[in-house]
């Protein structure tokens, strides 16, 4: 199988709200649609996103989807793009936690990638107990509170479960992200 299509019939949906750190969104969705995946963007509201980018309101993207109408059974995978607000918004969710809790089966895990403060939600969903992760600085202290074992490295791959702190690492969260993919369900 060529590389272009590499991922062809793996389908990740990127849950993100207003306010998701442009370059985190974009990037992994690039990286996905270049070895053939099939990515959606779930989010809250139908029409677009705004993004975030430095410091300022970046790009809007469209909503393939809303959260109210998908299952994680619909998904091979999920990412989680950091930014502050839109993590924040999304975990006051329920349908948001639900879709998310549900990538984590009682004993298989499909793929799930989080960034920057994507972790967040993984925290809000409780799916962060006994996992290594890492994530941006400032919410360590919540991750380890949700019972993650928190290390500072640009990369931290657990079980199916990538998380990553910085747009900086977003090649190496990227490439991973496809790893983990290609290699499919992960025992629990």
């Amino acid at each position: 199988m060529s590389e272009r299509n590499y991922l062809a019939g793996k389908k990740v949906a990127i849950l993100a709200a207003d306010g998701f750190e442009q370059s985190e969104l974009q990037v992994p969705k690039n990286a996905l649609l270049a070895v053939g995946a099939t990515v959606d963007v779930v989010s809250l509201q139908e029409g677009t996103i705004r993004g975030w980018r430095k410091g300022d309101w970046g790009d809007e993207v469209d909503v393939d989807k809303l959260v109210s109408e998908v299952a994680a059974d619909d998904y091979n995978a999920l990412v989680l793009p950091g930014g502050v607000m839109n993590p924040d918004t999304l975990r006051e969710s329920n349908d948001a936690l639900a879709f998310v809790k549900g990538f984590f089966g009682e004993n298989e895990v499909k793929p799930v990638a989080a960034i920057c403060h994507g972790p967040w939600m993984l925290a809000e969903a409780d799916v962060l107990k006994d996992r290594t992760v890492t994530s941006y600085s400032s919410i360590k202290t919540d991750l380890i509170n949700a019972g993650a074992n928190w290390i500072d490295k640009s990369v931290v791959v657990d079980h199916g479960l990538v998380t990553s702190r910085v747009p900086g690492d977003l090649v190496e969260f990227s490439q991973k992200l496809v790893e983990e993919i290609a290699e499919g369900r992960h025992a629990a």
